[in-house]
């Protein structure tokens, strides 16, 4: 009876324990790649935002429900803490429990079958590494998926053994009676032999729409291996690559367009090819200065918190004047049609 008890409430905390199954939620498997997983929550984020559903509350409940698992699963210390201990654990990372946290501990500690474990020594841990992730401003626009291959250090087990963790400890001596006496000694491990060899490996990256530099993409456990601890991170560093037609500020797109000098009187049609290839009119019926700029709204970058609000595009003028001279028929024409008076001015412009 009393075991059958025991059973009932064991079975009780592991589904209090449990919490929300975040790939159900993403209606993907468990082995899902991190191109998946993107791909589910993007087409349930579109499907359940709240700007598409400002009066249907439980849409605004899924929309936060999507965006929690999401945030657990793309990451990869989230994720393998989830898939040990669930929804519990990734939330007792964030309150400092960290990746190696066991729900079960306090539990079965009252039961003897725990509690009263010393704490384990920090690992040591292998170099982090950075590398710039060289994008361009179409990658930077549209997003992308790309597999990059990296020549990797790793330990490989070999024959044979060799001491490991070692460390330094205290022992008392008894030297008589009631006398004692504490010593250090040099205390090791035996573990396998260790090489270190060369692998290849394939890493896919996400471009993300939005992105700006600096940003890093983080793979755990991928940087220098250790040869008593865990390897360190790799780190993927966004770098923009120079545009030959535009500059980016923030969420805004830059560009210089050179017109002639009858264009910048008369006025002018024309398109610029955006970064996706569909095109931004420019019609000007007014005079045209050099100098000049015009914002076209909403054809700057996405932003990378949210997708469907964009920047503004910037356009300056320069003015392309003829060479040559004119007779003095064309220049009296052109008297004739500007009728502009003198005005040489001489100041300071800086």
């Amino acid at each position: 009876m009393v075991c059958r008890r025991v059973l009932v409430l064991f079975s009780i905390l592991l589904l209090a324990l449990a919490g929300r199954d975040f790939y159900k939620i993403l209606g993907v498997g468990r082995s899902a790649s991190k191109k998946e997983i993107k791909k589910a929550y993007r087409k349930l984020a579109m499907k359940y935002h709240p700007d598409k559903n400002p009066d249907d509350e439980s849409a605004a409940d899924k929309f936060k429900e999507i965006s929690e698992a999401y945030e657990t699963l793309a990451d990869d210390e989230k994720r393998k803490t989830f898939d040990k201990h669930g929804e519990e654990g990734v939330k007792k990372m964030g309150q400092g429990g960290g990746a190696n946290f066991d729900p079960f501990a306090n539990f079965f500690g009252h039961f003897g079958f725990g509690g009263g474990q010393e704490q384990e020594q920090q690992e040591r841990k292998g170099s982090d590494v950075v590398v710039d992730l060289v994008v361009t401003l179409e990658e930077l626009y549209l997003g992308n998926f790309v597999t990059i291959k990296r020549d990797r250090p790793v330990y490989k087990e070999t024959g044979g053994s060799r001491q490991c963790n070692c460390r330094m400890e205290m022992r008392t001596h008894m030297t008589g009676p009631g006398s004692f006496q504490m010593t250090q000694h040099r205390v090791c491990d035996q573990c396998p032999g260790l090489k270190l060899v060369t692998e290849t490996e394939e890493i896919e990256l996400e471009i993300e729409p939005g992105m700006i530099d600096g940003m890093v993409q983080k793979f755990s456990g991928k940087g220098e291996p250790h040869m008593e601890g865990e390897s360190g991170d790799l780190y993927f560093k966004v770098k923009t690559l120079r545009h030959s037609r535009f500059h980016r500020k923030g969420d805004d797109l830059y560009t210089n367009l050179t017109i002639s000098l009858q264009e910048a009187l008369i006025g002018f049609d024309m398109n610029i090819l955006h970064l996706d290839g569909h095109k931004v009119p420019v019609k000007r019926e007014a005079v045209t200065w050099y100098g000049a700029t015009i914002m076209k709204k909403g054809e700057g970058m996405p932003n990378f918190e949210n997708r469907n609000k964009l920047g503004n595009m910037y356009i300056t003028f320069d003015v392309k004047f003829p060479r040559g001279e004119l007779s003095a028929e064309e220049r009296a024409s052109v008297k004739a049609i500007l009728k502009q008076a003198n005005v040489q001015t001489v100041y300071n412009g800086l």
